[in-house]
């Protein structure tokens, strides 16, 4: 199979042939229909997060199971599914405590030492980034690692399920649990934001202001819900927001850039009580500063890990706020790529125009 393969970070990723093993124990193999191409990926490119490589990336897709492992019970093949980069051991503190999403020790999801590796090219094993590698024609899995849905919905948007939909949405709904009526900001319009901004109106939050400096973004998080809008180009985002609100600030705020800055921003805008929730990926040694007098004020600052997901009970939800027109998916696709587009895909992130590139692998 074909398979995009990151060989060092600051470099182009290569599109090239790859060998995928035959499943064993519980693991499924799945054609890959489509895969979003996330900014979590580039992070990695650009050596701001490690992970051994060679590795084939990508992490957000949705196919059909091909053949399944002689321990797999869960789906058979024909069934439509959607990957999450959760995947859960099941038995740890975590998964017996209803927080797979924290799981510790995915590692026993994995082939052992002595099994011939799941990615490989010319003998040598490849890294399967985020225990998906999701830019391939093919996937590998650990069945905890798919959600199995209706047939019904499309491919291509089932694949924004597997990451930005479930971190975003669910960073709302599940790890900060938004109130009804209640004031929201969420900082960066792309794939994740956009979906906070969502999670947000799903909540049925009173007022809900969409922060970035692209103007494009910010009409799109207009259209999927967003109320009041703030160019950060046009002044500091906090004192635009503190305007808005009276001086008052908000319940709640989302960080879905990865900067320092605006994490620091993210907390500065929330009211006295007030929850500030970071889903973006800053970068591994980055300390974020916040005032301990703040703090007295019970304000509180909580990362969020893929929104805190249940994923096997959050997906299909999902899926179905979908087809009932709740939940918008097609208007986040900026455009619809094939695998050998990958590289541009990644520079067009780093201009950020875009929402969500998907690759289609029928192209």
């Amino acid at each position: 199979m074909r398979a995009a393969i990151l060989r060092e970070a600051h470099q182009a990723i290569d599109v090239a042939d790859v060998t995928i093993a035959d499943p064993i124990g519980h693991e499924v193999l799945i054609r890959t229909a489509a895969a979003g191409v996330c900014h979590s990926d580039l992070h990695f490119q650009q050596g701001l997060y490690t992970c051994p490589m060679p590795a084939v990336l990508g992490h957000e897709s949705a196919g059909i199971v091909e053949a399944v492992g002689p321990e797999v019970t869960y789906v058979k093949p024909g069934d439509h599914v959607i990957t999450c980069l959760s995947v859960f051991c099941g038995h740890c503190r975590y998964c017996t405590t209803g927080r797979p999403n924290l799981c510790e020790d995915r590692e026993s999801t994995q082939r052992k030492e002595t099994d011939s590796p799941r990615l490989s090219q010319d003998g040598d094993e490849l890294f399967q980034f985020a225990n998906l590698a999701s830019y391939a024609e093919q996937l590998l899995v650990h069945e905890h690692a798919v959600c199995k849905i209706r047939e019904e919905m499309p491919l291509d948007k089932a694949a924004l399920i597997g990451c930005g939909v479930t971190t975003g949405v669910g960073a709302a709904l599940n790890t900060a649990d938004v109130k009804p009526g209640s004031t929201v900001a969420v900082f960066g319009c792309g794939g994740i934001g956009l979906s906070a901004v969502q999670g947000a109106r799903i909540a049925a939050a009173g007022r809900v202001v969409a922060v970035d400096t692209i103007t494009s973004k910010l009409q799109l998080a207009k259209q999927l819900g967003a109320t009041d809008l703030v160019n950060a180009r046009d002044g500091d985002p906090v004192e635009q927001i503190m305007d808005l609100t009276g001086g008052n600030g908000v319940a709640y705020s989302f960080e879905a850039v990865g900067l320092k800055e605006t994490a620091e921003q993210a907390f500065g805008v929330i009211e006295r009580g007030g929850t500030a929730t970071i889903i973006g990926m800053i970068p591994e040694g980055v300390k974020i500063e916040i005032t301990g007098q703040d703090i007295l004020g019970e304000r509180k600052l909580q990362g969020s890990s893929m929104g805190s997901n249940r994923f096997r009970v959050d997906m299909p939800n999902y899926v179905e706020m979908y087809l009932r027109g709740q939940l918008l998916l097609d208007e986040m696709i900026s455009h619809h790529i094939a695998l050998d587009d990958i590289n541009e895909a990644c520079e067009a992130l780093l201009v950020g125009e875009v929402a969500r590139q998907v690759i289609v692998f029928d192209m």
